[in-house]
């Protein structure tokens, strides 16, 4: 069988790789993204492609991007780090590649991929909690992608947490990506900087005594070293996580949680307390299967791993 391509777009950066049937990267390249010129992106992505492809036996492309994707996979109605609006992104690639393109969702490409080739491989289902700069999502039931009736389904960082809660960048208020992302424990992060700098010297120390240039993998790594305040405020993130996957569940009823994004090389300080939140929340508890939980396992080559499988296999 002839390996695929797969292709990430991002706000700041196109990632390519060629992966074969397996899950094997083969050659992977990049390249910078001028996110305000959507032309440019599209022949960004075209050049990747044809170079990969002059290299490599290759039979269709895959491309996974942040936005909101129709239900045929062809068109990008909405991106938010990228100038697309109703762009027929699947028929400008092809025009240009004149091979076969899949797109999707780079959440829904990356659960894909770990479902396929990370620790889900031997399960039917599972949802993917993606942790980064927001909080995003994949769910797979019964080995095929949850995608809903208008093709942005699975949008799991907007789950309702607290009613009236934070303001969140979707236009609601309390949606889980204001308390369990990236972006939500620099914020605390940040305040214990500014409110109690005694209790938080190591954060201080990190940041110069600067809260705001403070960051998540200086909160990560000074939780690493073993400094308490950032194990508690890892843990407190993964709190919310686990709360998160409470209500999740009640819809769902996966069996395997998996949690990505940068945020996972904090591993089981952030793992532990989601899991442990969820089992203490989950309805029913004692008198009915929980679902397990593990961390993610391709890291960053996720969604050009999952984009290359989709479109392996088709419309999965």
């Amino acid at each position: 069988m002839t390996a695929t391509i797969g292709i990430d777009i991002g706000g700041t950066k196109i990632a390519a790789a060629v992966v074969d049937e397996h899950g094997a990267i083969v050659e992977k390249t990049r390249t910078p993204t001028t996110a305000s010129d959507p032309d440019a992106i599209i022949e960004a992505t075209a050049e990747l492609a044809r170079e990969l492809g002059s290299r490599h036996e290759v039979s269709a492309v895959g491309v996974a991007c942040a936005a909101f994707i129709d239900r045929e996979r062809s068109t990008i109605r909405f991106a938010p780090n990228i100038s697309w609006r109703d762009t027929p992104v699947k028929k400008l690639l092809e025009d240009r590649i004149e091979m076969p393109v899949v797109i999707e969702n780079d959440a829904n490409a990356a659960a894909w991929g770990e479902f396929l080739y990370g620790p889900a491989h031997d399960r039917d289902d599972m949802v993917l909690i993606t942790v980064g700069t927001g909080v995003g999502g994949g769910v797979v039931i019964d080995g095929q992608l949850l995608r809903g009736a208008f093709g942005i389904g699975a949008e799991l960082g907007h789950v309702r947490m607290v009613p009236d809660g934070l303001l969140c960048g979707c236009g609601s208020r309390g949606c889980l990506e204001q308390y369990a992302s990236g972006n939500a424990l620099v914020r605390e992060a940040r305040e214990l900087v500014r409110s109690s700098p005694t209790m938080a010297r190591e954060l201080v120390r990190r940041c110069g005594g600067d809260a705001e240039k403070l960051t998540g993998p200086d909160v990560t790594e000074a939780a690493l070293a073993g400094d308490e305040p950032a194990v508690e405020l890892l843990a407190t993130l993964g709190g919310w996580i686990g709360q998160g996957a409470v209500s999740i569940t009640a819809v769902l009823d996966p069996s395997m949680y998996v949690i990505g994004g940068g945020v996972v090389t904090a591993g089981d300080l952030l793992l532990e307390p989601a899991s442990r939140a969820y089992h203490r929340g989950l309805g029913g508890r004692g008198f009915r299967p929980e679902a397990t939980w593990a961390l993610a396992s391709l890291g960053n080559d996720a969604g050009v791993i999952g984009a290359a499988a989709l479109a392996r296999d088709g419309n999965a």
